[in-house]
């Protein structure tokens, strides 16, 4: 490799040194996933232009665009794309339990939970939206230096219980949330959490990360298992026996979860590591936009 391919390679390793790998992990994914994505698709006040439309009967002189309508028949008024700073939270549950991993070459729930956090930020920050994570000390801001802050607390895991607990109480009243878990714990936390959001008019997302291990419980025979905190354990010598009990018993759970989001006028869904991380973004995007919209 020689002369500009060189020069390139360098480039781009002095963009990127002092990035965290999440940050340029996320970057790549928001690029491929949803490269254009920015704004709401709406008319409205905004700088953005968005489409000509024919004139009507209630737009004023000052509304037309004269240079389109002189090349055809027809008057035309120039539309702009409406454009509202949002102020948008996420959380990502950094308790011990997200760690886990049915296959050395699948990521953790952890890992696949903070990717799609962080792209999902990225894309709404080029969109001029404001973002913050529900925790204290890091209100939604806008900004290319916010993604890098979103990023540094991200990565920077606190001492963990098996699981942690959402703090909406400092998220902008009318605002929008996103939680990540697996939700497999006590679900009392995130009830609270959810009745607060309903009193504050906040509107969100209940994402749901699991290992497709904790989807079709594969055991059977002699199996130990062991909390990822290591205060838990469990040994049966007939895994394969509590196959069907354990199915029934998270279907239950992803039935309570639908409900309690319901109720709070939120939206629920199951996203697994074995999926790719592009269709996540995109759904997660495209939903968002539909409770903004509401």
């Amino acid at each position: 490799m020689s002369g500009p391919a060189v020069g390139l390679r360098v480039g781009a390793e002095a963009l990127t040194a002092g990035l965290s790998p999440l940050l340029v992990a996320a970057e790549h994914l928001a690029n491929s996933a949803l490269p254009g994505a920015h704004g709401r698709r709406r008319a409205g006040a905004g700088a953005e232009f968005w489409q000509f439309r024919p004139a009507g009967a209630s737009d004023g002189l000052a509304r037309i665009d004269w240079r389109r309508s002189g090349r055809s028949d027809e008057v035309f008024v120039r539309e702009t794309e409406w454009q509202a700073a949002r102020a948008v939270a996420l959380w990502v549950d950094q308790g011990a339990a997200m760690d886990y991993s049915g296959d050395r070459n699948r990521p953790t729930k952890s890992a696949r939970a903070q990717l799609l956090a962080m792209a999902l930020a990225l894309v709404l920050l080029r969109g001029g939206e404001r973002v913050g994570l529900a925790l204290p000390g890091h209100p939604p801001r806008a900004g290319r230096a916010q993604a890098e802050r979103l990023a540094l607390a991200l990565d920077t895991a606190p001492a963990k219980l098996e699981h942690a607990t959402p703090d909406l109480s400092a998220i902008p009243t009318g605002g929008h949330a996103l939680l990540f878990s697996d939700f497999l714990g006590d679900l009392s936390a995130i009830e609270a959490s959810l009745n607060l959001a309903a009193s504050r008019n906040l509107r969100g997302l209940l994402v749901q990360v699991l290992d497709p291990a904790e989807e079709g419980f594969p055991f059977d025979g002699r199996t130990r298992f062991e909390s990822m905190s290591g205060h838990l354990t469990f040994e049966t010598l007939r895994a394969g026996d509590l196959r069907a009990a354990y199915r029934d018993r998270l279907a239950a759970r992803k039935d309570m979860l639908s409900a309690l989001a319901r109720h709070a006028g939120w939206r629920f869904t199951t996203l697994h590591t074995d999926s790719p991380a592009a269709a996540g973004l995109s759904w997660l995007y495209h939903a968002l936009s539909l409770e903004q919209r509401r």
